[in-house]
């Protein structure tokens, strides 16, 4: 469709003000984070309201063109490219708290809503949104629906799913669906709202949510820990979780280190070197839950489990502590950088671990490789930096063969490609190794129901 034909088209639903075709802006909403897929929209769009949105997908159904939700573009897996002249549809602009319930603790926004948006809202009520991770400044909630998104607090209030009490949601067929409506108790059939859930906006694009709110945790105490080994890190965490209120549970590599004291200035409190650290907090919701904590930090360094730590001791030093850790991605972002996002169950994390360190050494070893992990919840983020000298080419095809040994791992473990940031365009060609052959057929049909033109984020996940 031409330029001109595409402005007028659009000019039905949008005021002028709302429609961008600057070529110059494409590579900032056309894309997520990914960095190898180039982005080719034929437009960006602004909708303010819940009936733009359902006027554009009914639009878009006649015309049969594709259309990819956009965020706070802070996913991994390329979920939000616009790679194939779509249009975008940016939610940037849907971005109000619009009731909040102090009964039922909820609060409905629209889906622009930034993370640290709403958690700042819940904090002026007296409440507490949970679902945290280091993007919270950027990422905004209908991304976090889209992804499920878990982030450094899955091991105590679990993954996004759990804190969505209602969707309001405009389906590829242009109609649009209240799912559960902030109800606790509803046992009348199939919960769509679940199902969108984590669909990566393939099925639909959430134009409302309701978010359950909880207590404010107590006062939490923030340690620093140096590990030699990584059989001690499960050691440590078995320890903490079966003693204490355990709020998270971190693991970062001297090499993910190295790279934030370098680009923040940043200093280590701890005076021993180690191969990996762990940053683990805990609540202090009893009087006797700080000498809990550094009894088990006393044993661990007898056994050898630990050789060094550090108790963080104001809100300033917490901040610092948790950097170490949050900081990681930006730290490594100012070279390219290919990123996995994967997950084992917690039991297998051990061996897992200690077969992919082994992998990722003996057979790259010209690789800078990042790991960091919520070892709490399984879940594992790799970061290969490309090295000098290889073309952006060259770095991905090797890449991929990294990924060919290391996602055969992950189904021999019966773990997932991708735990965090979906399957997008980046993770479809290995879909297979996470889900049966007859399962991602179920998915094409759902999709189908759902979207039976295809136009709703058209190619990700797998193909119709």
């Amino acid at each position: 469709m031409k330029q001109n034909h595409l402005n007028k088209e659009l000019s039905q639903f949008f005021s002028p003000e709302q429609i961008l075709t600057d070529s110059s802006e494409f590579g900032l909403y056309g894309r997520d984070w990914t960095k190898f897929i180039p982005p080719h929209p034929s437009a960006i769009v602004f909708p303010k309201s819940t009936q733009q949105v359902q006027e554009l997908v009914q639009w878009a159904r006649k015309t049969k063109t594709g259309l990819v939700p956009s965020g706070g573009r802070t996913g991994l897996s390329g979920a939000a490219v616009a790679s194939n002249h779509e249009i975008v549809v940016s939610f940037e602009r849907m971005n109000r708290i619009l009731e909040f319930d102090r009964f039922d603790q909820t609060v409905t926004c629209e889906p622009g809503v930034v993370t640290e948006q709403l958690q700042n809202y819940a904090k002026d009520q007296g409440l507490y949104f949970p679902v945290d991770f280091a993007s919270r400044g950027s990422s905004q909630i209908g991304g976090n629906i889209a992804t499920n998104a878990g982030g450094i607090k899955v091991l105590r209030y679990g993954l996004f799913r759990n804190w969505v009490s209602g969707l309001e949601v405009v389906t590829g067929s242009g109609e649009v669906l209240r799912l559960n409506q902030g109800l606790v108790k509803n046992a009348t059939g199939y919960d769509f709202r679940h199902l969108m859930i984590g669909s990566e906006g393939t099925l639909g694009f959430v134009t409302q949510a309701t978010l359950q709110l909880t207590r404010p945790p107590h006062e939490l105490m923030v340690f620093l820990l140096a590990v030699p080994h990584l059989e001690a890190v499960m050691n440590v965490f078995h320890s903490y979780r079966s003693r204490t209120s355990l709020m998270a549970f971190e693991m970062f590599t001297d090499r993910a280190l190295t790279h934030v004291t370098q680009h923040t200035g940043l200093q280590s409190p701890l005076s021993e070197t180690s191969p990996f650290y762990l940053l683990v907090e805990v609540e202090r919701d009893q009087d006797n839950a700080e000498a809990m904590a550094m009894e088990i930090f006393e044993a661990g360094m007898e056994k050898g489990w630990v050789t060094d730590g550090a108790l963080a001791q104001s809100a300033q030093q917490a901040k610092d502590f948790w950097r170490f850790r949050e900081d990681i991605s930006e730290a490594t972002s100012v070279v390219s950088c290919y990123k996995n996002d994967i997950s084992v169950r917690i039991s297998n994390v051990p061996q897992f671990l200690e077969e992919m360190d082994r992998l990722l050494r003996t057979d790259y070893p010209d690789f800078d490789v990042v790991w960091f992990g919520h070892i709490g919840d399984g879940n594992l983020h790799i970061n290969i930096l490309k090295p000098d000298g290889l073309s952006d080419g060259e770095f991905l095809e090797r890449c991929h063969k990294v990924d060919e040994h290391l996602f055969a791992m992950i189904e021999k473990y019966k773990g997932s490609i991708s735990a965090e940031h979906g399957v997008g365009l980046m993770k479809k060609p290995y879909l297979l190794h996470t889900r049966a052959r007859h399962e991602v057929e179920l998915m094409r049909g759902v999709k189908r129901l759902f979207d039976p033109d295809g136009i709703m984020n058209p190619g990700k996940i797998f193909d119709l």
